[in-house]
Formats: structure tokens, C-alpha cells, sequence
């Protein structure tokens, strides 16, 4: 039963692998919020530029008009605010373990990612080595549990699971299987997908190659 929250407005964009852990985080407390899609590629609305004035990006949380900003921050607000379902650990090194490995997805995946939609050559190929071996370690710390916190989905689930949207375009632009190499990884991600609250709130990987290929033209990449 979700509890109806006044106050409550996600700033978001439909394919922002960052929003998406606001959505997870928010549905696996079961909390309503009202969600405002931003035109972030052509047309920042007065809002957002109001509200998160220092990067002017999505998400931005609103709670009882007051913005919270960047996606792993918001996450966390949404665990202490809402204080069911946690999703963080209590042990105080496996939080600190979990936001290690949170803040390493934050540093490493998205901007690799971005290298291999946006680079060619020697350069994509370089992008591609560093992605297998990014993902190859988050693989060694999942390692055989079920989740990364191990029976219990959590923070660092949240962090990772919407790349698993965008795996699909990877591995077509810079020709190469992540399945094969972090097999593990690609199952958990299945797993992931298994919950209400992600199967929710990830895109469907072709209409994110699609909106990557949008991207490429508006840009001059191809």
C-alpha cells in the first residue's frame, strides 16, 4: 500500500539512468510522488534552473518545498525520511562499504559509457578496456550473492541497475558482449528486473539505443 505523501515532486527525464534510482528508491519505500518530465537536451524549464541553480541538472527531489540534488544524495534522503523497507545497511562499514561502491559506479561507469557512444577508434577501444575492467570489479564484489548487500536489495543496486539499460548500447556501438565477459553481472541485473520497483522504472535498452543514436546526429557523431 503506498503512502500517499504530500509535497513530493520528482524532476526527471525519461531515459536519465540517474533519475531512475530516485524512481527505484522512492517506489521501494512506496512512496507517490508527482513526477515532472524535464526537457534537459533543449529546454531547461525556469524550475529546475531555480531550484538546483549550482548544475542546473536532474533529478531533483522536492519534499515540502525544499530541493534535494545529485541522485545518490537523494537516495539517501529518501531512505532517512521514509524509514521502511531500508536501504542501506545498519552496520556502519557495510554503509560506508555500500557508499564506497555507490560513489565508485558514480565516478567510473557513466562517463565510460559516454566514451563508448561518443568516441571511435583507438579511442573507443580504450573506453571499451577500462568499461570491462569497471564492470569486472563491481562483478568481484558482487560475487555469488544475490544483491550486492547480499539476501537484501539496496543502495548499491539502486546505483547500478539502470546501466543495465543502457548495456545494450554499449555493447552495439562499441561491438563487444558484456554478457560474455561479467556473465554474474548480467544475471543480476535480470534478477534486478524481476522487482516491481525496477522493472518500473528502467527504459526499454532499444528505445535508449534510439535516444543514444538521437544524440549521435544532433551532435555530429555519426
Amino acid at each position: 500500500m503506498a503512502m500517499a505523501e504530500k509535497g513530493v515532486v520528482l524532476l526527471d527525464f525519461w531515459v536519465s539512468m540517474f533519475g531512475q534510482r530516485c524512481r527505484i528508491a522512492l517506489a521501494e519505500k512506496g512512496v507517490e510522488y508527482e513526477y515532472r518530465e524535464e526537457n534537459v537536451v533543449d529546454h531547461k524549464s525556469p524550475l529546475l534552473l531555480e531550484i538546483n541553480p549550482i548544475y542546473k541538472k536532474i533529478p531533483v527531489l522536492i519534499h515540502d518545498g525544499k530541493s534535494v540534488c545529485e541522485s545518490l544524495i537523494i537516495v539517501q534522503y529518501i531512505d532517512e525520511v521514509w524509514t521502511n523497507n531500508p536501504l542501506l545497511p545498519s552496520d556502519h562499514y557495510e554503509r560506508a562499504k555500500a557508499r564506497f561502491w555507490a560513489d565508485f559506479i558514480d565516478k567510473k561507469v557513466h562517463e565510460c559509457g559516454t566514451r563508448l557512444w561518443k568516441l571511435k577508434g583507438e579511442a573507443q577501444g580504450a573506453a571499451k578496456k577500462e568499461m570491462i575492467e569497471v564492470l569486472k570489479l563491481l562483478e568481484g564484489e558482487l560475487g555469488d550473492k544475490k544483491y550486492f548487500g547480499g539476501e537484501t536489495f539496496g543502495f548499491v543496486d539502486i546505483a547500478l541497475v539502470p546501466v543495465t539499460a543502457w548495456f545494450y548500447s554499449y555493447e552495439t556501438c562499441a561491438n563487444f558482449s558484456i554478457e560474455e565477459e561479467c556473465p554474474k553481472l548480467v544475471a543480476w541485473g535480470k534478477r534486478c528486473r524481476e522487482r516491481e520497483s525496477v522493472a518500473k522504472s528502467l527504459n526499454d535498452p532499444h528505445k535508449v539505443y534510439e535516444f543514444i543514436c538521437f544524440l549521435k546526429k544532433k551532435f555530429g557523431l555519426d
